[in-house]
């Protein structure tokens, strides 16, 4: 199905935003990546503020269908503290494979990563963006989720970190792989070996409070 116009716009100046950044880049550079005289392109957005603007809407809606599809819980509802602590882990996979793929291998949400990560340094507002897609934002996240695993909010955060932090690692890492699938399949070791090492000491847990029990009733 054809996109409209504004959405070609989208993906066209965004295309450019990723090679040549935010500030690098005029409404003349997107007129021309269209073939639009610069007029044509003023009907339909009247600045590169609000291209951006439609952008991040664009990137919301994205992140909300994912979440529901996965099932994870949205941090801006009623009782999302409860649904932090229900969240089984496997769906936690899930969930992160799912949201490299779409960081890596879609080209809308991959351009929007590479617009970020090119102007976090130069742009006070797009390294919020940045911090909020990319870094301290699911890092929040994670910390939230794993708060079940843990006795105290240091110790999530902790956790958080040992999780998301390779995941963070390996975008840059999939930028620059001639096989981008290795960068996919290195998360997925990192995950199911992070997952085995906090079920195991669950278990260690476990054992020892039942040998403590034990002792106490015996």
């Amino acid at each position: 199905m054809a996109i409209d116009t504004k959405e070609r716009i989208l993906e066209a100046a965004l295309e450019l935003f990723a090679q040549n950044g935010y500030l690098g880049t005029s409404m003349n550079d997107i007129a021309a990546r269209l073939g639009f005289t610069k007029a044509a392109l003023y009907k339909h957005y009247a600045s590169k503020q609000e291209i951006l603007d439609r952008i991040v809407e664009r990137m919301n809606r994205l992140d909300d269908e994912r979440a529901e599809a996965y099932e994870m819980p949205e941090a801006e509802t009623d009782g999302f503290a409860e649904a932090y602590m229900h969240t089984p882990i496997q769906r936690i996979r899930a969930y992160s494979l799912a949201q490299f793929d779409h960081w890596t291998k879609e080209e809308f949400p991959a351009n929007f990563r590479k617009m970020l990560t090119l102007e976090q340094y130069r742009d006070p507002n797009l390294a919020r963006l940045h911090h909020d897609y990319l870094a301290g934002g699911p890092l929040s996240y994670m910390a939230a989720i794993f708060r079940k695993l843990t006795d105290s909010d240091e110790d999530a955060m902790q956790l958080a970190l040992e999780f998301y932090g390779p995941m963070y690692l390996l975008y840059s890492v999939y930028d620059g792989a001639e096989k981008k699938e290795s960068a996919s399949s290195l998360l997925a070791t990192h995950i199911d070996h992070f997952i085995a090492k906090v079920e195991a000491g669950y278990r260690a847990e476990a054992a020892g409070t039942a040998v403590l029990s034990r002792r106490n009733n015996g």
